[in-house]
């Protein structure tokens, strides 16, 4: 099946959905070093530049079976000021405009969380479903945990998902991704692949300083909270990280213990955080141990899980935001085999709860 993607980036959804068995024929962004990496690994059929620029371009594509696409968020992440007026939210309209020319069979938009379960935008999202619903879309949001679907990564993601049909019905979208969940390795697991950081196929380094906060925010999680200068936290070698940001590459890059990880010791976040908790004094405004350092490009592109041989274009700080803007593909892929699935053996309906709109919120759970 045929597709197109907008506000693509490096190409998170699109290796997820190709993986999937969707051939994606035409692609766009913004981001100048996103398309040429997205160019480099995945192909050069991205267009570069404001997508409205591109919408006679797209009017004209044929047997277009789905449309995906991750529209700037910036506007409903609560990381920001989550502004109504920011003229990056009306990109949503925007996707939609776009289904609305293609009519494709199935349609997938990707957000952040807020916008999936903030009361603040429960009226965005009624109109984005009566909008779906009017061009003639069976249509439901889900938000989805990426460590359930093979992805070491606690990173909550809002998506829109419609089919062409009966737009009176209603997916279960949580039940429909059931049967597509897979428990996902361990970070330390997932980085097992690479050299010792700044060596072999590890040379992404990241510089940014490391230094102890004498004020402490504690959690009972020592990986909770704030033990540090700066909003990288420690990452869970023997778990899930925290959801890797696009702001990556100074001081909120998340930390990791290398000799927790490759030697195997004990970890010294985590005994810092215990000693502070039964009562010890915060260290003093000074610079954490060496054996802490932030998490490198290879590292955090191998957390979002991008392939292994994936060669990011641009600056160090590019490369960061493009990661941390990525759906991650694993993700991508056990969504993009359910719409497949779903496409190809016409059993939508078998997935479908009929109930009056105003229900769709309870159905979400």
């Amino acid at each position: 099946m045929n597709g197109i993607s907008i506000y693509s980036g490096a190409g998170g959804l699109d290796i997820g959905f190709r993986k999937a068995g969707f051939d994606i024929k035409w692609a766009n962004d913004f981001n100048k070093y996103a398309c040429e990496s997205y160019a480099k690994n995945i192909g050069d059929h991205i267009r570069c530049g404001d997508i409205n620029n591109y919408l006679e371009e797209i009017k004209e594509l044929k047997n277009v079976d789905i449309v995906i696409g991750g529209p700037p968020c910036q506007g409903f992440s609560v990381a920001g000021k989550m502004d109504p007026n920011d003229p990056r939210s009306k990109h949503v309209w925007t996707f939609t405009d776009v289904v609305e020319m293609l009519n494709p069979k199935a349609f997938v938009m990707e957000n952040v969380k807020a916008l999936g379960t903030l009361s603040k935008w429960e009226p965005l999202r009624k109109s984005l479903l009566e909008r779906f619903r009017e061009l003639g879309y069976s249509t439901n949001y889900v938000v989805l945990n990426a460590t359930e679907f093979d992805v070491p990564q606690g990173r909550e993601r809002v998506f829109f998902i419609g089919f062409k049909g009966n737009s009176k019905l209603i997916p279960d979208l949580k039940k429909m991704m059931e049967p597509y969940k897979k428990m996902a390795p361990t970070v330390r697991e997932t980085l097992s692949v690479l050299d010792k950081a700044g060596t072999g196929n590890n040379t992404g380094v990241c510089k940014a300083k490391i230094t102890l906060t004498p004020n402490p925010v504690l959690r009972k999680s020592p990986f909770a909270g704030m033990l540090f200068n700066g909003m990288g936290r420690p990452i869970r070698l023997d778990g899930y990280s925290n959801t890797l940001p696009a702001s990556m590459g100074g001081n909120k890059t998340p930390i990791i213990d290398d000799k927790e990880l490759y030697e195997n010791q004990s970890g010294w976040v985590q005994e810092y955080h215990s000693k502070i908790m039964n009562g010890s004094k915060p260290s003093e405004f000074k610079e954490a141990p060496e054996r802490l350092r932030r998490l490198t490009v290879e590292e955090c592109a191998l957390i979002q899980t991008f392939p292994f041989d994936y060669e990011f274009c641009g600056s160090q700080s590019s490369k960061f935001c493009q990661i941390g803007n990525a759906v991650p593909p694993n993700l991508a892929k056990h969504i993009g085999k359910m719409v497949m699935d779903c496409l190809v053996n016409e059993v939508i309906e078998n997935m479908i709860i009929n109930l009056p709109y105003q229900l769709e919120m309870e159905v979400n759970g």
